[in-house]
């Protein structure tokens, strides 16, 4: 059952006391119980990303929710400068729906930082 550091939120080695992230040490009391869950409190909601993806995909607000800013900059400049074109907004529409409904089936179930996403 994995720990996650209380301070960071970094996921902590098993039997670790101390976070290698930013050395907080764990208390005893911070350890999970047997069937107590624990969920990484930094964690990204997959339902919130998948919505943003396919309602402002072509803004990329999917993707700077979980962290791709370059990828989420390159498609709201397709968006911006493509309307020059009249084809760019059509394409990062497609590419941010795709990408919503990627999240929402689990296709992508990280962030940038690789922690899993929670339903």
């Amino acid at each position: 059952m994995a720990k996650f550091c209380t301070n960071c939120g970094s996921e902590l080695k098993e039997g670790a006391d101390i976070c290698l992230n930013c050395g907080k040490i764990v208390e005893k009391s911070e350890a999970p119980q047997e069937n107590y869950k624990t969920v990484n409190p930094n964690a990204k909601s997959k339902v919130a990303a998948g919505i943003l993806g396919i309602l402002l995909g072509s803004l990329g607000v999917h993707n700077f929710y979980l962290g791709y800013t370059g990828k989420a900059v390159g498609q709201l400049l397709l968006t911006l400068v493509g309307w020059v074109i009249c084809v760019g907004p059509v394409i990062s529409s497609i590419w941010g729906l795709v990408e919503g409904i990627m999240i929402l089936s689990g296709s992508i179930d990280k962030d940038a930082t690789g922690r899993k996403l929670v339903d």
